[in-house]
Order: C-alpha cells, then structure tokens, then sequence
C-alpha cells in the first residue's frame, strides 16, 4: 500500500484555479458535494431578478427539493451569507413546488462564522460545506466536507396535541379495513421489541405511542387498496439498495422529516416480513430517545 502526500492549496490566491473552475467540478459530478441522495444539476449562473446570478442550482434525481448553492473562494463573509440566503428565497418563491436548501460553500468557514450560520439554521434549510483544494504534482482534487447539516427535525407530528384525534372505526369506514390490517402485523411485530407500544389514530395518519407520549418512528397511511408505511431513518444509498433489491414498492424519500415510505398491499408483509423486520427495529433503535 503505497502512501502519498497531498498538499493544501488556496485557490483563491492560484494563478490559474478560478471558481469558475470550481462549478465545472461539481457540474460533471454533483455528487461530489455529498448531498443526500442522488443529485443532478439543473442550472448553472442562473439570473435572478435585481439580484445577481445563482452560481449552481442542483435538485435530486425525484426532483422533489433543490439546492441553491453559492461558491466563495478564500473565507466566507457575511455578504456572501446574505445572497445565499436572498437566492435561495428567491427560488423557493419561484418554484414553490419544491422543497429548496440554500448551500454555501467556501474554502474557510471559521468556528464564528459557524456561529452565526448556525443560528439561521433552525429558521431555515441552511447547509455549509467546507472546500479544500490538494495537489499532487501536476493534478489537482477537491474535497467537501459538510459543517453544518440541516436542521434535525424530530419524528413527525411530535406536537400531537394539536392533531384532530380520530379512531380506528374511523379509518375501517373509508373502505380501508385490510390495509388498517398491514398496520396492526407491523405494531405485532413492534411489540416483541417494545411491548408497550400501541397504535395511535389521527385524522390523516396512524401513529405509534409510547407510554401515551407520541413516538412516530413508524407512520401510517391506509387506502383502500394499499398502505403507505413510513419508516424514520436517515437516507443510506446503501439501505435504499437493499430495499429494491428485496422488490418492495419504495416510493420517494421524505427528506423533510427524514422518513422511507413503502407502499404496501394486504399479503405484502408476510412477503416481506424478514426485510421489513430487520428496518423496523433498525429504526426503533434508532429512534428510541423516550
């Protein structure tokens, strides 16, 4: 095994690496950046109105969420804060169709820098990624590290005081008795990791409690000839993988709270049983912070 040392450069101060340079990279390969998921480019120095132009504009594979990214060379200043925060507003308020991530890259984000970043964070969908150029004799690589990812949600309608409570008479009578069945082999199977959970019914999605305290780390959606079971775990290529791989009906990733949602018909789980056995405790452990 053979080891080579690479060195640090700054870009911002290099005769001929230029940001320009530096979009060219992350445009013939976005997934450099390490964003969730599978990431395509959709515009480059796009024109926003009275304000300049977006350095790179990338959405996921689903196009579902777009990410608003603005490049600054050397460190991060407050100006360059402001216009990304500006164009990823801009955006959203464009295409309000799609969730929208305002990214902000820079060469150095100092730990006061990280301060001030990290208090938008909770206001809105901020990341900050930090870049280093190295070299190794006449080639040159880049390397993104993530110093600030988007704000942690906690499970889904956590605030469960505020959701119009319903009952399970409620969802049989929309037709959905076999599919409000899928619901009640999953929680079986729940139970034999934690014997007090129970079912939870809302008006627009079946929960799960915990000791009567809300712990959705498993939703539900009932229809009449299917359910849409949300499982609470972070997005892994390597689980979304497996997931096809076992033939199970994945539909999109709920980036915004952090949920996988499996379409399911009556016979599916006990098609399914050991894959879905092995997500659903995975995300109980996951989750399980009561």
């Amino acid at each position: 095994m053979n080891y080579v040392k690479f060195t640090p450069i700054s870009i911002k101060g290099h005769p001929e690496l230029n940001e320009k340079w530096i979009q060219d990279r992350i445009a013939d390969d976005p997934q450099i950046l390490g964003l969730q998921g599978e990431v395509i480019l959709k515009a480059r120095e796009r024109t926003q109105p009275k304000a300049g132009r977006l350095d790179l504009l990338l959405q996921d594979a689903d196009a579902s969420r777009r990410y608003e990214v603005e490049i600054q060379l050397g460190a991060t200043d407050e100006s360059h804060l402001v216009r990304t925060i500006e164009y990823w507003d801009i955006e959203r308020k464009r295409h309000p169709e799609h969730d929208h991530v305002a990214v902000i890259i820079a060469e150095d984000i100092t730990s006061r820098f990280l301060n001030v970043i990290s208090l938008f964070n909770g206001v809105f969908p901020l990341i900050a990624i930090q870049m280093k150029c190295l070299k190794l004799e006449e080639s040159y690589g880049l390397v993104f590290t993530t110093v600030l990812d988007l704000f942690a949600r906690g499970l889904v309608d956590d605030d469960e005081d505020v959701q119009e409570v319903a009952t399970r008479d409620y969802w049989e009578s929309k037709g959905t008795k076999k599919t409000v069945g899928i619901a009640d082999q999953i929680l079986e199977f729940a139970r034999t990791l934690d014997p007090t959970l129970e079912m939870k019914y809302n008006k627009f999605y079946i929960g799960i409690a915990k000791q009567d305290k809300p712990f959705n780390f498993l939703t539900f959606r009932p229809k009449k000839k299917s359910t849409q079971f949300g499982v609470k775990l972070k997005y892994s290529q390597e689980l979304n993988d497996e997931l096809e791989n076992a033939a199970l009906d994945v539909m999109e990733y709920d980036s915004r709270h952090g949920y996988y949602r499996i379409r399911l018909k009556p016979g599916d789980y006990d098609k399914h049983a050991e894959n879905l056995s092995k997500i659903i405790e995975h995300s109980f452990r996951s989750n399980n912070y009561l």
